[in-house]
């Protein structure tokens, strides 16, 4: 059993970390993001292909985690790969200590650096999530036998609270749970009323949820989100007091504003996941600020 599962299960407030694979074989800086969360998270996402962009695979990175005694969990898209290759790459994740993993449809190629990729979505979220279940259970999706099953897998997915309407990501809530779901990251979360009424309706799954948060770096950033990314709205609360900072002091007034918005989310959910997006130096600080000690 996974470290992340024992945690959830016992009850205890979980904060998973993320980062992204290089685009290319360096693994330096990314190992460095890595180190500022050690000790801090329970686990650590690595991103696959994040925002349909070419990077080393989450697989490998994965691996470089656990032979520097990280806890990962491994993010796998459905955009890259057909059925085959996902319940191939899911196999060799466990041989290679790997257990817990987030189950993820993928945007669209035409999203990122290679546009003219063929997308291939022959399974979604949900569909993987089934497959990941039938894999634990012995079987493959042809339903052959397995010589050795993942038993101990830990399977999650995402959800996306801010949605207007909110009510088709509860329906898809419920499906990724029949279909094997254990946990939730959500989407970025920057308004406690919102992420309430969220809470209120989704706390009748029983399945622990992690509030998302992305560390806003500047006004830039967040009135990018605003525009392009469903789902999430950084309200002016944040916004306007990162407007009045000078660029050397946005990094403490950032971190100021997260921990407070932590403090305030703390009571609805079970965790938080935090996306630092180059900005892990400072998850320590923002983890200090919102009196979150170091997991036991």
């Amino acid at each position: 059993m996974s470290r992340l599962q024992k945690s959830l299960e016992r009850g205890e407030f979980v904060v998973t970390g993320e980062i992204g694979p290089p685009k290319g074989i360096n693994v330096e800086a990314t190992l460095k993001e890595a180190s500022y969360l050690r000790g801090r998270v329970v686990a650590v996402n690595v991103t696959d292909n994040q925002s349909s962009v070419m990077r080393l695979g989450s697989l490998g990175v994965c691996v470089r985690l656990l032979q520097e005694g990280y806890e990962p969990i491994f993010q796998v898209t459905c955009r890259d790969r057909n059925r085959l290759a996902l319940q191939s790459d899911i196999l060799s994740a466990y041989v290679l200590g790997i257990r817990n993993v987030l189950a993820l449809t993928g945007d669209h190629p035409a999203l990122g650096d290679h546009p003219g990729s063929k997308p291939v979505f022959d399974l979604d979220s949900v569909s993987l999530l089934m497959a990941i279940r039938s894999l634990m259970e012995g079987k493959d999706l042809a339903g052959e036998e397995l010589d050795g099953k993942p038993s101990d897998l830990f399977p999650g997915a995402t959800v996306t609270p801010g949605a207007d309407p909110l009510e088709p990501q509860l329906i898809k809530m419920e499906k990724k749970i029949e279909a094997g779901a254990k946990f939730f990251q959500t989407q970025a979360v920057y308004d406690p009323k919102v992420f309430e009424n969220f809470m209120n309706q989704a706390s009748k799954f029983e399945v622990p949820v992690l509030a998302g948060i992305v560390l806003i770096k500047s006004p830039a950033m967040a009135r990018y989100m605003n525009e392009n990314v469903p789902g999430v709205f950084v309200p002016d609360s944040i916004v306007k007091p990162l407007s009045e900072v000078s660029r050397k002091d946005r990094p403490k007034k950032s971190i100021e504003l997260m921990a407070g918005l932590i403090k305030e989310l703390r009571p609805l959910c079970q965790g938080v996941h935090i996306m630092a997006m180059g900005w892990e130096r400072y998850v320590p600080e923002l983890l200090d600020a919102c009196e979150l000690q170091a997991p036991m």
